[in-house]
């Protein structure tokens, strides 16, 4: 998706004071500096974006079609289902 080896941009970013403390405390504690904790909280954000709207387009392919009532049993019947 997003490299982490590209160029890096410089950006300035306006955040609260309060935000701004709680992102230093939590850099702080997993040993990086904050562009490196804003970046990977930014990528996350991302990745939630892109996996949500392939959920969203998941859904309305099973609303326009959806599954017929036995379709799926011979699958079913093959699955290797993890043990809970």
């Amino acid at each position: 998706m997003w490299s982490r080896l590209g160029t890096m941009e410089t950006i300035q970013v306006v955040v609260d004071s309060k935000l701004l403390h709680a992102a230093d405390a939590v850099a702080r504690r997993a040993r990086v500096n904050r562009s490196a904790l804003i970046r990977e909280a930014l990528r996350e954000y991302l990745k939630r974006l892109q996996r949500g709207e392939l959920e969203a387009r998941d859904r309305r392919g099973y609303e326009k079609h959806p599954n017929v009532a036995g379709e799926a049993e011979a699958w079913e019947q093959v699955a290797a289902w993890p043990r809970g």
